[in-house]
């Protein structure tokens, strides 16, 4: 790399956090995603024996998505690190029908999540669905 190379990497460096390029904050599942199941999944999905076999209720929320396998598709329901291949945030945007799923978007007869809520779930996802 040469020195004019140098300078405008470095100039661009400088220059992302006031272009509101900054890296994205760690979501946190208990404080920020979780709340949102909480608020609006929980009370279908509470036990898991409820279609789609998911306990959402907080305290088994994470245990009942990350890395398990979706029961109407053929994809994980949080594959972490990729929000494309993770059922839920199809069943949720109302694209699971696109990659082989089945039934209604959700939440089931309530309007669909904000996009600030889907957006926050799949910045999680891509963060590689912690635990946190």
């Amino acid at each position: 790399m040469n020195a004019l190379s140098r300078k405008l990497l470095a100039l661009l460096v400088l220059a992302l956090p006031q272009a509101g390029l900054q890296a994205a904050e760690e979501v946190s599942f208990s404080k920020a995603v979780a709340p949102i199941f909480r608020g609006q999944c929980a009370t279908c999905h509470m036990t898991g024996s409820e279609p789609g076999g998911m306990k959402l209720y907080p305290s088994a929320a994470y245990q009942s998505l990350v890395g398990v396998a979706s029961a109407s598709s053929p994809l994980q329901r949080v594959a972490p690190g990729e929000p494309e291949q993770s059922y839920l945030l199809h069943k949720l945007q109302g694209t699971h029908l696109n990659v082989g799923g089945a039934g209604v978007q959700m939440p089931f007869a309530e309007p669909p999540l904000p996009e600030d809520s889907l957006q926050l779930i799949r910045l999680w996802i891509e963060q590689g669905a912690k635990n946190n």
